[in-house]
């Protein structure tokens, strides 16, 4: 038997997760790394509040650009230039 994940998520709830889940392994392939070392990397240099804060406005962006401001956002608090 399988179990059925029943969340009842509002609109911009479910389309916060479908970005974030997008734009991770977009930024770690731009910058060719792994994934959970991209997702670590965001979440060490403060990209991932800054993902969390400003989705609605980055996933109106082309993705070049949100994983340059995700990146522009790592580089101020202390992540490799």
């Amino acid at each position: 038997m399988s179990a059925v994940l029943d969340l009842d998520l509002d609109k911009d709830t479910m389309d916060e997760i479908s970005f974030i889940s997008f734009i991770i392994p977009e930024f770690s392939y731009s910058y060719n790394i792994p994934v959970q070392e991209a997702y670590l990397y965001l979440k060490k240099y403060g990209g991932l509040d800054y993902l969390y804060k400003h989705w609605w406005t980055l996933h109106t962006e082309d993705p070049y650009w949100a994983i340059k401001s995700l990146y522009s956002a790592c580089c101020k608090n202390g992540g490799l230039r």
